[in-house]
This record gives C-alpha cells, structure tokens and sequence, in this order.
C-alpha cells in the first residue's frame, strides 16, 4: 500500500511540475476521444440505419386473377414451413388497392376496375437470404402463381452498402484508436524527454523498470481521465443542443438501435484511460534503455 501511494503521489507530482504538458496531452485526449464518440455514434446509427432497411427487403408472391383459395392455402403451408421466413403476410387485392389508394391517390383516383392482385409479403430472418428464399419459391411452382419478385437489384445494392457501412466503420474506429495512441504518446514523450536523467539515474541506482514505469502509467491514465471527461462534456453539449432537438423533428434521425448515450460515456472512458496508459508505457520504453 505505501508503495502504490509513493506511486500515485509522484503521477500527481509530475504532472503539477509539468502542467503546460499535462494540459496539452489532455487536449490531445479530449480531441481524439471527441472524434471517436462522434464515430461511434455516427456508425452505430448507420447500422442502425442500414439494419432497419434490410428488414425492409420482401419477397413477394403474386397470383393470377382467378386463384382460387386451395392455391393460396398450399402456398400458405409451404411458407409456414420454411425455417428461413420471419413473417409472412396475405394481402387481398381489395386490400392492396386500399394501400395503394392511401400511397398514390393521384393514379387510382379514376381506376374503373382493380388492376392489383391478390399477393403474399414474406419477411426472411435474414436479408441476406431473400434471394435465396425466392429461388426456393419459384422451385415448387405452385399453380395459380404469377411471378415471385425478390427485387434483385435493389437488395442486392442494399446489402452491399451495409457490408460496406460495416466495415469502413469497423476500420475507421481502429485507425482512430491507433492515431490516438500514437498522439497522446508523442505528446507524453515531451514530459519523459524532459525527465529522462532522472529516468537514468533511478536506472542506475537500481530501480525496476516497473518501478520507474507506473508513475509514468498513472500520469497517463489520470491525464486520459480527465481529457474523456471534458469529451463526455463537450459530447453532451452536442447531443444536447443539435441532435436531440434534430431528432424529435426528423424521424430518420430517431434511429431506434443506436448506441445509448450512458454505454457510449463508459466506453469512451475506459478508451481515454486505456490509450493512456498504453501512450505512456509504449513512451518510457525507450528511456529505459539504460
């Protein structure tokens, strides 16, 4: 215990003896954890958004004009069958006329008859799958059926745009962290530089490197506290002043499988303290070198 205190008590002195870099490295925290919660919530609401459109994507099933219901029915039992389907749902033609009415009012306004036809909605599980789901459809060719649309283009383009949503997500989120380490450990350096005979004399003396290194490790990881702190802060002035009140206007911007805010705050903190620490540790290596 009176270790780790002698540990804790010379982080603190070192970072009263160098404020200038102190106050720098918690800018330098505060800047790249600022990007990154802007990434996070930027990403995680592209998947969102990308996620919630691929449960868009259908299969449909149309009929012929005379169906009669024992050709509906079988269709019926081959979907409910079928493990791949989520849901799946029988519109009538009177009922798709009403839909198209409310959509398009200005096309069905003269209609003499009803030119819709009778349909099932199916929802797979996976939108990566409706092309396959189609595929099996149209394989049992059931009577009374006149076409299976699966909109190929469209889900296929969908798809490709949420894998690439995904990645570059994924990627940028990495780069980030990475540049973020490096920053914070080129900025610590300065602090190290300027008290590397004293690094060398405790070298000489006798002093572990762990010894020599934890002081060092805390400075970092209470330097990253506070700069995710004043993130947090300047995050939750953002969220506060545009994003909410942007979000109650426009729906798209309600994205219901975003990132919670409290999740996002202790993920950036455990990054702050995190990038740090591994800053400071990857920095003294090299003064080590005694």
């Amino acid at each position: 215990m009176s270790r780790f205190k002698l540990v804790v008590s010379e982080a603190f002195r070192s970072i009263g003896s160098n404020i200038s870099t102190s106050f720098a490295a918690t800018m330098t925290v505060l800047i790249g954890m600022f990007l990154l919660g802007l990434l996070i919530a930027l990403g995680s609401w592209v998947v969102s958004w990308s996620d919630h459109v691929k449960e868009q994507l259908q299969v449909k099933v149309f009929f012929v004009e005379d169906v009669t219901g024992k050709q509906v029915n079988s269709v019926g039992a081959f979907l409910r069958s079928d493990d791949r389907i989520k849901d799946y749902q029988f519109i009538s033609r009177t009922e798709a006329l009403q839909r198209m009415k409310r959509r398009y009012p200005e096309l069905t306004a003269n209609l003499p008859t009803n030119p819709l036809p009778d349909s099932y909605e199916i929802t797979p599980k996976h939108a990566e799958e409706v092309k396959q789901l189609s595929t099996a459809i149209r394989a049992q060719k059931f009577a009374g059926v006149e076409r299976v649309k699966d909109g190929q283009q469209t889900s296929k383009r969908i798809l490709q745009v949420a894998r690439v949503i995904e990645v570059v997500f994924l990627v940028a989120v990495f780069i980030l962290l990475i540049a973020s380490v490096l920053l914070i450990a080129n900025t610590i350096r300065l602090s190290i530089f300027a008290r590397r005979r004293e690094v060398e004399v405790m070298k000489l003396v006798g002093a572990t490197n762990w010894f020599i290194r934890w002081p060092f490790v805390i400075e970092g990881m209470i330097v990253g506290f506070f700069g995710g702190l004043l993130a947090v802060l300047v995050l939750a002035v953002v969220k506060t002043t545009f994003v909410d009140p942007l979000s109650d206007r426009f729906a798209l911007l309600a994205a219901p499988d975003t990132i919670d805010f409290p999740l996002l705050v202790v993920l950036l903190m455990l990054a702050c303290i995190a990038v740090s620490a591994l800053g400071s540790g990857i920095t003294l290596r090299r003064f080590l070198r005694v």
